[in-house]
């Protein structure tokens, strides 16, 4: 379908749904439904009356311009308006079909953030707690709240495992491109030669799901109960206050240990277990939509190797766009982030304009 057909339907629909919210037969959850999209679509809508009145300007313009009896000052006029509407024309055009561009309904979610140390022993462990710091704060420059959830350490101050929640406008909208594997490249303290090694953690950002996102039935699960351990097995209180929730279906396991209350860990566990039950569900629906692994970026592969920190040359490298940034420093900071999320974000934006235009 020509783009221009597309946008008469959508005007069209946008109509209908003005017509029909003023009915007296709506239920309440239709009014609801039939509101959000009508919110959604008056921003494209916009856009389409202001290109299209720019094109109407400009045809007019031409035709002006195109008649052979016009007044000399008016065809003046008329060519300097000319030449900035045309120059407006692409600016309108790219802002409507970025509005055109599908929504992830995930984008205005909290985020469940999970680390874990991959190859490299104690300095994947290393490596894990720096990109644990790092997002938090990123978090905090974006003015997000940063809560641990859990955090298993070793003992020089590494992390093995960790999860954080993370709320804010915006959070999943930027912190998905995050997912899959860090890799780290640096002389190790534990390395008394000098030598660089080469370690990896892998990263899972997953949006927060709510109820509504996704049922979790409690036949469905399996919830076992034990003492808390610390580094090195030992036990760090005397009561059974550790919680272990398997989702029988899919065999998710989730533990929790962290608080001293069962019920707590408990709460903590069935939000980081709905989290990867609706990341499950959004996984193998981009899955069947995608037409290509491209279209996939920021889908939550943790297979994938995306990004280097090499610490002796001070490059940060994202390998899904090709970009190095010479400033670890800030990187590990939080503060050098959003250059890598906003390449991203403009990456995956073309790649989607291309197939829409």
């Amino acid at each position: 379908m020509e783009l221009d057909a597309k946008l008469d339907l959508i005007v069209e629909r946008y109509g209908e749904i003005g017509a029909r919210m003023s009915a007296d037969d709506l239920s309440n959850d239709d009014r609801v439904a039939l509101a959000k999209e009508y919110s959604e679509l008056t921003g494209v809508v916009e856009r389409i009356d202001a290109l299209r009145k720019l094109r109407q300007e400009i045809q007019d313009l031409a035709d002006i311009l195109a008649d052979p009896d016009g007044d000399d000052e008016m065809r003046e006029l008329a060519t300097s308006e000319f030449a900035d509407c045309r120059a407006r024309e692409p600016e309108l055009e790219h802002a409507l079909k970025l509005a055109l561009l599908p929504r992830d309904e995930a984008d205005d979610k909290n985020v469940i953030l999970e680390i874990r140390a991959g190859t490299g022993g104690e300095e994947a462990a290393l490596f894990g707690a720096d990109l644990l710091r790092m997002y938090q704060r990123y978090a905090e420059h974006n003015g997000w709240r940063f809560e641990l959830l859990s955090l298993s350490e070793t003992g020089i101050g590494g992390v093995k495992e960790a999860s954080a929640a993370i709320k804010g406008s915006g959070a999943f909208a930027r912190l998905k491109y995050e997912s899959g594997v860090h890799r780290v490249q640096r002389v190790p303290k534990t390395e008394a030669s000098g030598r660089i090694h080469t370690s990896a953690a892998t990263v899972a950002v997953l949006p927060e799901a709510e109820d509504v996102d996704v049922h979790v039935d409690e036949k469905d699960l399996r919830v076992d109960v034990f003492r808390a351990s610390g580094p090195g097995g030992q036990s760090v209180n005397t009561t059974d206050s550790a919680v272990r929730i398997t989702h029988i279906p899919t065999g998710i396991v989730v533990s929790q240990q962290d608080e001293k209350s069962q019920h707590k860990n408990r709460a903590k566990a069935l939000r980081i277990l709905r989290a990867r039950l609706y990341e499950r569900e959004r996984a193998e629906r981009d899955a069947a939509r995608a037409a290509d692994r491209r279209a996939q970026i920021g889908s939550g592969d943790r297979s994938e190797r995306i990004r280097t920190y090499n610490f002796p040359q001070g490059r940060v490298t994202d390998h899904r766009i090709n970009l190095s940034v010479y400033d670890i420093d800030a990187m590990m900071d939080g503060a050098m982030l959003d250059q890598f999320v906003d390449a991203l974000i403009a990456d995956y934006q073309t790649a989607q304009l291309a197939e829409i235009s």
